[in-house]
């Protein structure tokens, strides 16, 4: 890759900053949410957790089978050749055995507690059952294909952290610890409405000159896989005193207010000119593409995040910079999407001071490893890119792609929830 990297902390001359820069900028404004709630671990599917679990029990709690086989004694086969043993009892998951005593055997399951007196099990393929015996070649030695007690947890060790995001496999954790109900950070309140005189609701007669309102149903989602409540305030009128009206109604009932398009400097940008009216805005133009009018403020103690109103750069800055930062208002501990190296399979020749984030999915040939293409028409009103793409590409200021070069793929698996 042919890079002419400009430097994290460069101030562009009209004003913009960083990707690097405006993240850092939003995230040391992300005020965790205080509150907290017990929840029953069957809805705690995206909460994050307001204190650490430890475990009460050891797991499993028992030393038991890893396999359908006979547990035995290591004792019997101390000389090379077949033990014949007798099968003295069946022992299935949930059963408590019986000793197992010298020349015996019992007939075991997967994830059945190993008999006191047994140090192995056999798996049913090595041996020969007749009837009320069973021939088993040696040596055996001790241990073999049993899981001992505690092998998974022991009891006291925190399983799960504060701070972490609750997924399908820490829903299944807790349980297996024997934890019915979880204590989380409250869902954080977030408020969105739409502006402009261009938007029609689906499902309505689209007359010439406007568009579909797509940008309230991609936030809609966006926020509902992070766990948020959402309070949607529907359509504001475009004026400046109705999009004031509507963030002074949203301040009041919200934590984080979410809006889309108006924050550019025209004479029909009325969002804002509104937050600047009740509230302020910190932090305006960045150095991404697509993007770059991507506003961050305050109007009370309520959030303020404006994003650009063209429909791919409002999912892809939202997936930059809003998913972290609610995340980390959540009360989430690790915030921040990781990237993974990949061949390009692409040339990208136009270099430009913007870090550029183009849709791209994964070609994989067997043997070898995955490389990204790109969609080829890359501009931000193209919301079928973003449908066709499994993730974005980064492209770092000033820099060029060769294929074959190295740079780095965001799954969305990892950015939209």
């Amino acid at each position: 890759m042919n890079v002419a990297q400009i430097p994290k902390d460069f101030c562009y001359p009209d004003g913009m900053i960083s990707v690097d820069q405006a993240r850092a900028f939003i995230l040391d404004r992300a005020r965790v949410v205080t509150e907290t709630e017990i929840v029953d671990v069957f809805a705690s599917l995206g909460r994050v957790l307001a204190e650490a679990h430890v475990s009460p029990i050891d797991v499993p709690g028992y030393a038991n089978s890893a396999m359908d086989g006979y547990a035995v004694r290591s004792a019997d086969f101390k000389q090379k050749g077949e033990a014949r043993l007798e099968i003295t009892q069946r022992i299935t998951a949930g059963v408590m055995g019986e000793v197992i005593g010298p020349g015996e055997a019992a007939r075991i399951f997967t994830g059945a507690p190993v008999p006191e007196g047994a140090d192995a099990v056999v798996m049913q393929e090595r041996c020969q059952a007749d009837g009320d015996f069973v021939t088993i070649p040696g040596p055996i030695p001790a241990g073999e294909n049993i899981r001992p007690r505690g092998n998974d947890i022991l009891a006291g060790r925190e399983v799960l952290p504060r701070g972490i995001r609750m997924r399908p496999q820490e829903m299944g954790l807790a349980a297996s610890v024997g934890l019915a109900q979880l204590s989380v950070f409250r869902k954080l309140k977030v408020a969105i409405f739409s502006t402009g005189d261009e938007l029609v609701k689906p499902g309505e007669p689209l007359p010439t000159g406007k568009i579909y309102n797509s940008n309230r149903y991609t936030l809609t989602g966006l926020l509902i896989a992070l766990g948020c409540e959402i309070l949607d305030l529907g359509m504001v009128e475009d004026t400046l005193e109705a999009t004031q009206r509507a963030f002074k109604e949203a301040a009041s009932r919200a934590d984080v207010i979410v809006t889309s398009g108006g924050v550019s400097v025209g004479e029909e940008d009325h969002v804002r000119a509104a937050v600047e009216a009740i509230g302020n805005i910190e932090l305006w133009r960045v150095a991404v593409k697509p993007g770059k009018p991507l506003a961050y403020g305050r109007i009370g103690e309520a959030d303020f995040l404006g994003l650009p109103g063209n429909p791919v750069s409002t999912l892809v800055t939202f997936c930059l910079f809003v998913r972290p930062f609610l995340l980390k208002r959540q009360g989430g501990a690790e915030v921040l999407p990781k990237p993974y190296p990949v061949r390009a399979a692409f040339e990208w020749r136009k270099a430009t001071r913007r870090r550029e984030f183009a849709r791209a999915r994964l070609l994989r040939e067997d043997g070898e490893a995955p490389k990204a293409e790109i969609f080829p028409k890359q501009g931000s009103d193209v919301l079928t890119s973003t449908v066709w793409a499994e993730g974005v590409v980064e492209i770092p200021e000033g820099a060029r792609v060769e294929s074959g070069d190295t740079i780095l793929f965001y799954p969305f698996a990892d950015l939209l929830y």
